[in-house]
């Protein structure tokens, strides 16, 4: 491990319990790369997270971290963030702990904008708990339980934290890394709440269920499907139909939550 992000981790824990050729630990990467590029200090960052593949990172980084109960890491999250606005705060979470059991928490950690950065594995598929389908699997991909395929449609998720009042909201897959690192860094220091959702690979359940082949073959599916903005544009209707677009997909200025609630105390306590 290179020493410039060996400090970030519990080298006790390692090695991790991922599966051979898993994305989670590319992801993982990225976010401490991104955390080294902002010279975030390590006493004052704390890792959240909840259930599920995904939310096993937290507890190979070394920082202040919360493994929590399931669909909750948004609600710990907003409780630390409220306690102490001055810590930075990252979520991890996976596509079912966030938009399944966690949806209401996401929809309104959005709706509130408070100053979290919210890390989305999306591999879409419940990876730890049986290889059930999550509110993240394309319609007509297998799961164990949707064996003849998947009849539900899925979220779009960047449109929804946009909808719910999310101030930036991007997206990178576990190939294209360095855009991963980038947008990382850009949501932390926007002052709101923050998605980047990651297009991430699970080759055991969900590559091995739909014929996907290796975790190579997955990612070069990534590259072959994650395209820009500006690209996503030339391309026909046609070309569009299995795409889809990675970078920065929204943003906006909205009243910070704990700015607000401080503004509050000191208007009320001036009294």
């Amino acid at each position: 491990m290179l020493p410039e992000i060996a400090q970030y981790f519990r080298l006790e824990k390692l090695p991790h319990m991922w599966c051979p050729g898993c994305g989670n630990g590319i992801v993982l990467h990225c976010l401490v790369k991104a955390i080294d590029k902002l010279c975030l200090d390590q006493d004052r960052t704390v890792m959240v997270s909840g259930i599920g593949c995904a939310a096993r990172a937290s507890g190979y980084l070394d920082f202040d971290t919360l493994h929590t109960t399931h669909g909750r890491a948004l609600a710990f999250a907003t409780g630390v963030k409220f306690a102490k606005p001055e810590l930075h705060v990252f979520v991890l979470t996976g596509d079912g702990d966030c938009t399944a059991i966690g949806g209401n928490h996401f929809i309104h950690a959005a709706r509130r904008n408070i100053n979290l950065t919210a890390i989305v594995f999306n591999n879409s598929i419940y990876g730890m708990t049986g290889g059930q389908y999550s509110p993240m699997t394309p319609p007509a991909c297998r799961a164990t339980t949707s064996p003849y395929g998947n009849l539900e449609r899925t979220f779009n998720l960047a449109e929804l934290a946009a909808a719910a009042g999310a101030t930036f909201v991007g997206r990178a897959t576990t190939y294209h890394t360095k855009l991963l690192t980038d947008l990382i860094i850009e949501g932390h220091k926007n002052n709101g709440f923050s998605l980047i959702e990651v297009v991430t690979h699970c080759p055991t359940a969900f590559g091995r269920y739909n014929k996907m082949g290796s975790p190579a073959d997955m990612l070069k599916w990534q590259r072959d499907h994650g395209v820009t903005a500006a690209r996503y544009q030339n391309l026909t209707p046609a070309e569009r139909a299995d795409k889809f677009i990675v970078g920065v997909l929204h943003k906006q200025e909205a009243p910070e939550y704990t700015a607000a609630y401080q503004k509050m105390l000191e208007k009320f306590q001036g009294r």
